[in-house]
């Protein structure tokens, strides 16, 4: 049972605040902070959770008992406790996340990462994952944002049974997961792209997947503008890699795809749609609660999409066109020296991202037989 009390909380809290440092560093929240508020709002949706507990379980029952007995309900291949939210940092996994969490009340546990400047709404990440996340990677000299592409989840296994990683912030969070009374359970850390293939051995039921994407610039710019010394063509290199791994990683699970650009369209049919999916194709339970429009109206304000790209407003030149000129490769403005070395990188990035994004559009990204680039 993941329902920590106080004094629970309390030891985890003096173990993780070192971790936290670093991760939190720049975003004027400091761990104490980080770590009260996660706790306070942890134990609040606790008890909140505990008194609507059975009357939504008893609503979920009554609705999976009518679907039932319907002749032409779709029938799932297997079950499926619960899915992990697959995305690159910056890309709207959050707010998808949170609204599923929120309105349609998949469970996510925690305690969670609390809110910050650049994510008003919350992360809705649990801090142990997130935590034991950064350990299988630090192990091998990777971060969230440097040598990603080089994580081996075997060397993080071998790493696990050898003690050279202790597990410790795994632990709690891997058993949630495994608790089928914790269905439907929703799992959101960008980092799971990269790492997802140790949890996956690990876990002794196999996860659904919802994963989603964002246009390459945004999430480069985003970052940019969050992040200190962080040029774009660093950026553009992690979408590529996050990208890719969840895709890769993710072979031969059931996914359900969508995008910040279908969310934000019509985030109201989008969500349920996914929701109804995530049941109907993988086997998931379906939440308690179907997604309304209050509900949409209340979690998603438009001055939270950091940098919405003005790309097809502006005056800028078309560079190239894919999927019959559906998809539009507009020019932008780099901070580099043309002609430089840097500049160059950044642009050959720029458009083996911008490829790999018209490709999702039109599904060929999702072929087994997909050529991803092979960078530099």
């Amino acid at each position: 049972e993941i329902a920590h009390r106080g004094d629970k909380i309390g030891e985890m809290a003096s173990g993780v605040r070192k971790r936290l440092q670093q991760f939190r560093q720049g975003r004027g929240v400091t761990d104490a902070q980080l770590l009260e508020q996660a706790a306070a709002e942890f134990e609040a949706k606790r008890k909140q959770n505990q008194a609507s507990k059975a009357q939504a379980k008893q609503e979920a029952e009554q609705r999976e008992k009518a679907a039932a007995n319907q002749p032409d309900a779709p029938l799932a291949g297997n079950h499926r406790n619960g899915f992990i939210v697959l995305g690159m940092h910056r890309s709207g996994t959050s707010m998808v996340s949170g609204l599923l969490h929120e309105s349609a009340g998949y469970n996510v546990g925690g305690p969670l990462i609390g809110s910050a400047f650049d994510n008003e709404k919350g992360f809705f990440e649990r801090i142990d994952i997130v935590l034991q996340n950064d350990e299988f990677m630090s192990k091998q000299n990777i971060w969230w944002s440097a040598n990603v592409i080089n994580y081996n989840w075997e060397k993080a296994i071998q790493d696990k049974e050898s003690g050279v990683v202790t597990f410790k912030n795994g632990k709690p969070g891997l058993k949630f997961l495994e608790d089928p009374n914790n269905a439907p359970w929703l799992q959101k850390d960008p980092r799971m792209c990269i790492t997802l293939k140790t949890w996956l051995h690990l876990m002794k039921s196999e996860p659904a997947v919802l994963f989603t994407y964002r246009h390459p610039l945004e999430v480069t710019l985003s970052l940019h503008k969050r992040e200190k010394d962080f040029p774009l063509e660093k950026g553009l290199r992690l979408w590529i890699v996050y990208n890719m791994r969840a895709i890769q990683n993710s072979r031969g699970l059931c996914v359900v795809k969508s995008s910040n650009d279908a969310i934000l369209a019509d985030p109201l049919n989008e969500i349920q749609r996914i929701s109804d999916e995530l049941t109907s194709s993988c086997g998931v339970p379906a939440p308690p609660y179907r997604i309304s429009q209050e509900d949409v109206d209340k979690f998603i304000d438009p001055t939270l999409q950091h940098g919405k790209r003005q790309l097809e407003k502006e005056e800028k030149q078309v560079l190239e066109t894919y999927n019959n000129g559906e998809c539009k490769v507009y020019s932008y403005t780099s901070e580099e020296e043309e002609g430089s070395p840097a500049y160059e990188r950044e642009h050959r990035l720029y458009h083996q991202a911008m490829k790999i994004y018209c490709d999702f559009q039109s599904g060929a990204a999702y072929k087994d037989d997909y050529e991803w680039p092979q960078l530099q």
